[in-house]
């Protein structure tokens, strides 16, 4: 049957090539429509197509009447500028839309990526608001629903770092999103894993070892995804040492992606309460990936994610592990998590390389 393009709707199966004005087919027949396509069918100014009279998957097609325009102009209002939610609000939304589709994922739907690059992309671009926001995403993680909050932070951090390391917003895009997607293969583990409150026998760990490869196999396929990015899906969890998994390589053989992920992976993880861990100073959690970096984590990355994420003014305003709070007034570049502080309340200078105390988190920065 032949309807006009704004009675399309997803599910439509085309019966003819759509073409442009070269001739060449924009949409093959035979294709099953999605927003994506009616988007593009609509910018070539396509006024009718040729589709079946059944959905893809069976149901029957009828298309809702459309109402002709009337020959009366009208004039055209100014569009209104939409206003942004903030920061806090788009990063909560995004991560209730991957605890859709990963639920989708576990009940065997594909990736549709045109829709993950809808709810992420606009949240990465927000870089700006990110660069204040780095040293707080693990708080807004819950300890039922960690595990799709991280996977946005990790898309998030990635990103973050990977634009602080100099690659064009083209790459740092691609890398947020391999972020993002890099644990999509824990819908194909047995999901009681994920929820366990105890820790993983080795067997269930060998299970959940799987993740990567079960996340490379649902991108395999995937056209609009570069090799790069499924490589760094694939290898997030590797380790310099070869170490890591699922193949075990070492430093030469992992791309800078993956290298990029895992850094950001561990960082939040070891931050976030999770079912069966206790939460960290993130601070704490930084001097640890500088040890790491020595053996199992890729040195220049960890020397860029310690860089950005200690990247202190002096008078920024901390919150110290003993509750006390206090003003950052001279850093050493050699200890970045370990400045001087003015105390709060005593008024006293504290280097903490000299004490047991260290930073629990930032709260105020100078303008």
């Amino acid at each position: 049957m032949r309807v006009k393009a704004s009675q399309l709707v997803p599910g439509c199966v085309l019966l003819r090539d759509i073409k442009g004005k070269t001739n060449r087919a924009i949409i093959p027949k035979n294709t099953v429509l999605t927003e994506e396509h009616i988007t593009v069918i609509k910018k070539f100014l396509v006024d009718s197509v040729e589709v079946a009279s059944k959905l893809a998957k069976g149901a029957a097609f009828t298309p809702e009447q459309v109402e002709e325009a009337k020959q009366v102009q009208h004039p055209v209002p100014e569009p209104q500028e939409e206003e942004l939610p903030t920061f806090e609000v788009q990063y909560e939304q995004t991560v209730q839309a991957y605890k859709k589709m990963f639920e989708n994922w576990k009940n065997g739907t594909p990736i549709d990526m045109p829709y993950v690059r809808k709810q992420m992309i606009p949240l990465l671009k927000r870089m700006e608001d990110i660069s204040s926001f780095v040293y707080t995403l693990h708080h807004y993680a819950t300890k039922r629903d960690y595990f799709y909050y991280h996977s946005v932070a990790v898309g998030i951090l990635s990103a973050f770092l990977a634009k602080k390391m100099g690659y064009p917003s083209g790459e740092w895009l691609q890398i947020g999103l391999a972020g993002l997607l890099s644990d999509a293969g824990m819908s194909k583990v047995d999901h009681n894993l994920l929820s366990q409150t105890d820790p993983l026998s080795a067997e269930q760990m060998a299970e959940l070892k799987k993740h990567p490869t079960y996340s490379y196999r649902m991108v395999e396929h995937i056209p609009t995804i570069k090799q790069s990015v499924k490589l760094a899906i694939l290898q997030h969890h590797e380790r310099m040492d070869g170490s890591g998994y699922p193949l075990g390589l070492t430093s030469s053989k992992v791309h800078k992606f993956a290298k990029i992920i895992a850094v950001c992976d561990m960082y939040h993880a070891m931050t976030c309460e999770r079912a069966y861990k206790q939460k960290q100073s993130p601070f704490l959690v930084i001097e640890e990936l500088q040890k790491e970096q020595f053996s199992t984590l890729d040195p220049d990355v960890v020397a860029s994610f310690v860089e950005s994420m200690t990247h202190f003014s002096i008078g920024t305003k901390i919150r110290l592990s003993n509750s006390q709070l206090g003003e950052i007034v001279f850093i050493d570049t050699k200890h970045p998590t370990r400045p001087m502080v003015r105390m709060e309340d005593k008024d006293e200078i504290v280097s903490l390389q000299q004490t047991e105390m260290y930073i629990e988190e930032i709260v105020g920065i100078p303008s």
